[in-house]
């Protein structure tokens, strides 16, 4: 058999061996023994319109995305995942030597985050302060809102990726 044969073969013993193809398999370093998840609506301390819940859903997609975990209503859930948008917080670079606007800015989100066992009541995790950070260019079009939705999304990731099992 030539070594093209072998590499396909190899291939596809890898994908039939490696799991279904859902974005995870048996060997991920997922909690063993959980199989559901509610997520509460996160609170803030920030006055931005839609903002917690804008990252709400984006976790809850992420889960579903990434996870083997399903999310569940509270009374059904293993675990109830919680969450505070703590501080937003923007900062301006390198002004416009003419106009004396900014050319850089970047926005950078603060959260807390709480994963909770509820048949157990163990605190899976516990993560005081998580931030995120996006740069834009408000001079090349590039919008708050669209930075915005930037920075939930990789905070979002950052908060599953935190919910896989210690190593």
């Amino acid at each position: 058999m030539s070594r093209y044969g072998l590499l396909i073969i190899g291939t596809l013993a890898l994908i039939v061996l490696g799991g279904s193809g859902c974005g995870y398999t048996a060997g991920a370093p997922f909690r063993s023994g959980i199989e559901t998840v509610h997520v509460e609506p996160f609170g803030s301390r920030e006055f931005r319109r839609n903002l917690e819940d804008q990252l709400t859903e984006a976790v809850q997609k992420q889960i579903g995305r990434a996870t083997p975990y399903r999310l569940a209503p509270k009374s059904r859930a293993d675990t109830l995942l919680t969450g505070e948008v703590l501080e937003v917080r923007q900062a301006a670079f390198a002004p416009d030597p003419r106009s004396r606007l900014p050319r850089e800015k970047q926005m950078t989100l603060a959260v807390r985050v709480q994963w909770k066992d509820l048949r157990t009541g163990k605190m899976l995790l516990d993560q005081p302060i998580m931030l995120d950070a996006a740069d834009y260019l408000p001079g090349a079009g590039e919008s708050e809102k669209y930075t915005q939705e930037k920075v939930i999304a990789r905070l979002s990731e950052r908060i599953v990726q935190a919910m896989y099992d210690e190593w």
